[in-house]
């Protein structure tokens, strides 16, 4: 078996990690839009790795939310932002919690985060176990495609509120994708300091995602970030599954 690469525990990047990322208003439309067309009568969510609870946020106003993240500095956070949530620190590969949800999701390449393919397929029998009868599990990936672009790309680099990120993607052992994340935050004329998280990412081909959710879902959405049509060379690909109601073995 392969060995299991460290899980970043964001101890020094979660107080940097909404600034980064940005805006979360795309993702969160787009989960309102699958939920209505698919889920319209939902009420209860629960997000598997939730971070720093920014979709939660825009998301509890529609739905009574639930959060999981391993991560106790992320989760500091989202309780700030989300004081109405229940969050749970737990890993989403082992999490059990004893009520059901009508929408499980899994957000922004969490997935890829689980660096082994057995542990993908733990998290999509959680979100089996947690989801109620005709429950929507809406997530996104990032492709092999895009990963392996990533490794020749030049590094990313952004400045904001004075301090400057960097990032780069290189290959890891075992096909992983190492992401580089340096963060050198200002303290006083031309000091900073340095945050350094080590981050691994596995890509799954779309066609094995597919087969391990068949039995157990059915297919309802399938895009990419740019709506091109979906490929292992897509940058970033959004699903959302429909939990089948004969299916509780």
């Amino acid at each position: 078996m392969r060995p299991r690469e460290p899980v970043p525990d964001y101890a020094g990047f979660a107080r940097f990690y909404d600034r980064i990322m940005g805006d979360r208003t795309p993702e969160i439309d787009r989960l309102l839009s699958y939920i209505s067309r698919h889920r319209p009568g939902a009420r209860t969510l629960l997000e598997l790795g939730c971070g720093t609870g920014a979709l939660l946020s825009g998301l509890s106003r529609n739905f009574r939310v639930t959060g999981v993240d391993r991560s106790p500095e992320m989760l500091s956070v989202a309780a700030r932002a989300v004081p109405g949530a229940r969050l749970l620190q737990a890993d989403i590969t082992t999490v059990t919690l004893p009520y059901q949800f009508d929408v499980v999701i899994c957000m922004f390449d969490t997935l890829n985060h689980v660096v082994t393919v057995d542990g993908w397929l733990a998290v999509f029998r959680c979100a089996h176990e947690h989801l109620s009868d005709g429950g929507l599990f809406i997530f996104d990936v990032n492709t092999t495609g895009r990963l392996r672009r990533l490794w020749d790309a030049p590094p990313y680099l952004d400045e904001f509120d004075g301090n400057v990120v960097v990032m780069t993607v290189q290959p890891g052992r075992d096909g992983l994708s190492l992401w580089e994340t340096r963060i050198f935050q200002h303290q006083v004329d031309d000091i900073y300091k340095l945050y350094h998280e080590r981050i691994y990412e596995l890509g799954v081909p779309l066609a094995q995602i597919r087969a391990a959710l068949a039995g157990r879902f059915e297919l309802l959405e399938e895009e990419s970030l740019d709506g091109s049509p979906v490929s292992d060379q897509s940058d970033r690909v959004f699903f959302g599954y429909r939990r089948r109601p004969d299916s509780r073995s």
